[in-house]
């Protein structure tokens, strides 16, 4: 996987659509990664990327052992961004979703033979832990750097990679259950990011799914990434051990995801199982 970047010369938008690309490509491919192995050789590229971009930016200034109070001020940056232009992210996000390569019903049963869907489910859902645990452990590794990299882009290109993760593992969680969004492609990853916004399976989504400016979806996605951009960066924080601390607030947040989405779907399919008798 190349390291993508703004770079000389390269336009802000095709640097913008470069890194959407390349973190949906890491999702997709640290996600479906068998091996411990596997998954650290390809997260090493974020922790390369991070290293390239503080030289050639010269913005990295700031060393390790200012711990957690640049931590912080990484928390307050990410959220601030969120305030006021935060659409930007939520359209990345989007945008990234597009790109994510979901297995549907049947590549799942395949990869799966012989199991229910719970056992699929929980194969998902561990999976996906393992993955976001693999990014966060990566990320958190900056602190370890001589220098580190700049707040908050570097932040969010974590955060959008391991969003790419999770709304991944709320898709496939729909498909292994039989229960896919309903419309065309866009359609049914734009319900899933929703559903990701909200922890909840789509068809108990409240207030419907338009991410016009101002909406309620668009609220709830401005707020949510907000909230997983500040634990990105405060991860960071050499007290926090870096890297073992980014791993572990990265699994437990995608377990606790998978978890929630996984009731909503039962209780969904047991519901229309009891219509059906």
């Amino acid at each position: 996987m190349a390291n993508v970047g703004s770079g000389p010369g390269k336009p802000p938008q095709a640097a913008e659509d470069a890194v959407v690309e390349r973190a949906a490509e890491l999702a997709t491919e640290v996600s479906e990664a068998d091996q411990a192995s596997e998954r650290r050789r390809l997260v090493a590229s974020i922790a390369g990327a991070a290293r390239s971009g503080a030289r050639a930016t010269g913005r990295g200034v700031r060393t390790a052992r200012r711990g957690v109070g640049t931590a912080r001020r990484g928390v307050r940056t990410a959220r601030r961004r969120m305030g006021s232009g935060g659409g930007r992210l939520a359209t990345q996000v989007v945008a990234m979703a597009q790109r994510l390569r979901v297995r549907d019903q049947a590549a799942l049963r395949a990869q799966f033979p012989g199991r229910s869907a719970e056992d699929i489910a929980e194969a998902l859902i561990e999976s996906a832990a393992r993955a976001s645990a693999a990014v966060g452990g990566a990320v958190g590794a900056w602190a370890a750097l001589p220098v580190l990299p700049a707040y908050p882009v570097e932040v969010a290109t974590e955060t959008l990679a391991l969003i790419g993760i999770e709304v991944k593992l709320v898709a496939e969680l729909h498909e292994a259950y039989g229960m896919p969004a309903p419309g065309n492609a866009m359609d049914r990853m734009t319900s899933y990011v929703a559903a990701w916004a909200h922890r909840r399976g789509v068809s108990m989504i409240p207030g419907g799914l338009v991410l016009a400016a101002g909406s309620p979806l668009a609220r709830r996605l401005r707020w949510r990434l907000a909230t997983r951009m500040g634990r990105s960066a405060f991860s960071l924080g050499p007290l926090l051990t870096g890297a073992v601390a980014g791993a572990m607030l990265n699994r437990q947040e995608t377990r606790r995801l998978g978890h929630s989405v996984r009731t909503d779907l039962r209780r969904t399919r047991a519901e229309t199982l009891g219509d059906g008798r």
